[in-house]
């Protein structure tokens, strides 16, 4: 012991035997220890939006939900009876120091507004597809992400399962050859609401669930997301299932085609009906044609060589041989991951970008969006420059990818 120290050698020894029966005392998680996550290690996570699917997006792992912002208050109540912190507006959620990132689970015409304020409170962000209602949002949001630095993933997470990433290996791996054609799904665009009023349920604040979209009164088959039919079909709020299930199918294809950060040059419809046939041309020649001969989730790519299917989870080929062989590490490999949520987790500790990075989700998005706009300007063909993101020539389309806020939620 050091000159003028009161303690005896068997005073410090029991002493040291305290401390580290202190130590065995703490419980394994809060040291970290057998593969826990230590608190200083956790990512406190805030939920905007927690209805069907954003109670489904749990269970992040060295993650722990610490707070919930939603328009609903039966749905704040029970997350408040687990001692989860609650608001209805998410702004306050994004005050919070413990809030590391959100999950974004509203409807698609709040999805902007909610992760750019995200990202302007340094959080980092998981939201769902579709990335935004129109296409200069989405540029707005990949600006400000970038800007602010943020790990920002999108809901598409049929990046993440094994099937669709085989389909799309062979695609750019060539083993069909050439691609020229690629046909998907139809998916029917959304329709103008006509539906009566009815009383507002006293849970519900729903000049809030609004926001940004013009006022219109409530009914029930618009709140729910596909009641009868439910606001995913409606224009207010939604691109209909083109962005609905449209933007996971035709990620797909964006990612086969290897254009994640562009898009087509051409689209055009064959009519104004929501669920017109759509067609677009890419500046490599491939036609991709949404009708009914392809499938929900990928679609089938037709080369010089044969035909790769991408359906859901199953690839075909045709003829068979295309892909007997397996791909080797020198061919093209795409980004592998097996949970599409436990990618953006880990990314938030090493800072890398997500399989589904913010440019990602907004160029599939946009690819939805130009379906739209060529059905309601149909027949015209419609000239896309998908780097300036313009319609050259055609102000009349190029208005059509933004819409007005109502006050006070503009960009």
């Amino acid at each position: 012991m050091g000159a003028g120290s009161s303690v005896s050698r068997r005073g410090f020894v029991a002493r040291c035997a305290a401390v580290w029966a202190g130590f065995r005392c703490v419980a394994a998680r809060v040291l970290g220890a057998e593969g826990q996550t230590p608190p200083s290690d956790r990512i406190g996570l805030g939920h905007i939006g927690y209805g069907r699917r954003g109670a489904q997006l749990r269970g992040l792992p060295g993650g722990q939900v610490v707070a919930i912002a939603d328009v609903n208050s039966k749905r704040l109540a029970a997350a408040e009876g687990q001692g989860i912190k609650v608001f209805r507006d998410y702004r306050r959620l994004l005050e919070l120091r413990e809030v590391d990132a959100v999950v974004i689970a509203t409807p698609d015409h709040w999805h902007a507004l909610n992760a750019l304020h995200a990202a302007q409170a340094g959080k980092d962000v998981y939201c769902e597809k579709p990335l935004t209602l129109t296409i200069r949002e989405g540029r707005a949001l990949v600006q400000a992400v970038r800007r602010y630095g943020r790990v920002f993933q999108t809901g598409s997470q049929w990046r993440s399962m094994h099937g669709p990433r085989l389909g799309c290996e062979l695609v750019r791996n060539g083993r069909a050859g050439r691609i020229h054609t690629v046909h998907a799904n139809c998916f029917p665009g959304p329709w103008e609401p006509e539906l009566p009023a009815e009383p507002v349920p006293p849970e519900l604040d729903w000049d809030l669930w609004l926001g940004p979209s013009p006022w219109h009164p409530y009914n029930a088959n618009i709140y729910l997301p596909r009641a009868k039919p439910g606001w995913i079909s409606f224009t207010p709020w939604s691109g209909g299932e083109l962005t609905g299930n449209g933007s996971h199918g035709l990620d797909i294809v964006q990612w086969a085609l290897g254009t994640d950060t562009s898009g087509p040059v051409e689209v055009w419809a064959d009519g104004p009906r929501n669920n017109s046939r759509v067609h677009y041309r890419y500046a490599s020649g491939v036609v991709l044609h949404l009708d009914q001969s392809g499938y929900v989730v990928g679609g089938i790519f037709r080369g010089d060589k044969g035909e790769i299917r991408i359906d859901g989870a199953k690839v075909t080929c045709v003829p068979d041989e295309l892909g007997r062989e397996p791909i080797t590490p020198s061919d093209v490999r795409l980004y592998e991951s097996n949970n599409h949520f436990a990618n953006w987790g880990e990314c938030i500790r090493t800072r890398a970008r997500p399989i589904c990075d913010v440019e990602i989700g907004h160029r599939s998005a946009s690819l939805c969006h130009l379906g739209n706009i060529a059905r309601w300007l149909a027949p015209r063909r419609l000239r896309w420059d998908p780097d300036a993101e313009t319609f050259p020539d055609d102000a009349e389309a190029t208005r059509l990818t933004w819409r007005p806020a109502r006050e006070p939620w503009g960009l």
